[in-house]
């Protein structure tokens, strides 16, 4: 996808992300209230504001310390949605994190503000919260919601 494609409200994105806070984590799991992970509440968001989604996710590690040759998740979000610089990302945004150096990212999350995200980490649910230093340093990859 290119930095050409008509993308979502950022507006709608993050009213969709907030309308899951307080589901439970769950791994693996996508259903607003019930129990989702980072990537499920990612899925959530796209089936709201983009529709249907476009291919079966498989089961997936929970390894934040994975390496590998490949970034899956980043590679399959390029074949959905526009990618940005991650310095770029403005509120809308699906951020990639790599929790570990040198792992491949892992952990994903929405921008709501210039400085606060949303995203499901295990034991707290979905929350919301500040982009502090710490975090923004794990931020390896930014994408742009399609248009529906």
């Amino acid at each position: 996808m290119t930095a050409q494609t008509p993308t979502a409200d950022p507006a709608r994105v993050i009213s969709a992300a907030r309308s899951w806070l307080g589901t439970p984590y769950h791994d693996q799991a996508s259903l607003r209230g019930v129990g989702c992970d980072c990537l499920g509440l990612a899925r959530g968001v796209w089936r709201e504001v983009v529709g249907p989604e476009p291919f079966p996710i498989p089961p997936y590690s929970r390894d934040w310390g994975e390496t590998g040759p490949r970034e899956v998740l980043a590679d399959g979000a390029r074949r959905m949605m526009p990618e940005i610089a991650p310095a770029d990302a403005p509120p809308g945004a699906l951020i990639m994190f790599r929790m570990v150096p040198r792992a491949i990212a892992k952990h994903v999350g929405i921008l709501t503000g210039p400085d606060t995200f949303l995203h499901a980490y295990e034991r707290l649910g979905v929350i919301e919260e500040p982009l502090t230093p710490t975090w923004a340093r794990k931020i390896a990859f930014a994408f742009l919601f399609p248009a529906r």
